[in-house]
């Protein structure tokens, strides 16, 4: 019987880990997604047969029909952190009753419209906040949560400037 911890099954986690140390070409995977403009701020994103859809409030000149891009990042952020507080806590026997994580972020939208070059057009800010109930001591849930604030791939993602290769396309160059 598999054991199971947070809802994690352990055993399965602790073999993914013994083949990626084995093999450690099985631990580099590509995520893709495929993103169609619909109108206005409105997009769909594609992402192994489940669909996301991305719009802007009617305060920023949108419909208001689904989250905005920057809502989405920090939701990504708290979704990575979840999975990392759980499936680290379950591989060190951490029963967790409660994790709620709440993210704010702030932006300067001056870079974004055109109206300065001197703001980044990100997010000038981001605090997370993880409410976390468990019967461990406060020592073992901030070791817990040193680990996964330096593991979690959207942390890094979020936290430090990757190279980014924006490659464009278009109708009438691919006539040509």
């Amino acid at each position: 019987m598999a054991k199971t911890v947070n809802g994690v099954d352990v055993d399965k986690l602790n073999a993914l880990v013994e083949t990626i140390k084995a093999d450690p070409s099985k631990g580099k995977i590509e995520f893709r997604t495929e993103t169609n403009w619909i109108a206005g701020a409105h997009s769909k994103t594609k992402i192994r047969g489940f669909v996301l859809e991305s719009d802007e409030p009617k305060i920023l000149a949108g419909s208001d029909e689904a989250p905005n891009p920057v809502e989405l990042v920090l939701a990504s952020l708290g979704s990575c952190l979840a999975v990392g507080f759980a499936y680290n806590a379950a591989a060190m026997g951490i029963n967790i009753r409660l994790l709620d994580i709440e993210i704010k972020g702030n932006l300067d939208l001056r870079s974004f419209l055109g109206i300065s070059d001197s703001v980044r057009p990100g997010y000038q800010w981001i605090t997370v906040t993880c409410r976390i109930d468990s019967d461990v001591p406060r020592e073992k849930l901030e070791e817990l949560c040193s680990y996964v604030r330096r593991t979690s791939p959207v942390r890094d993602i979020v936290g430090n400037a990757e190279p980014l290769k924006i490659i464009l396309e278009s109708s009438h160059s691919r006539r040509m």
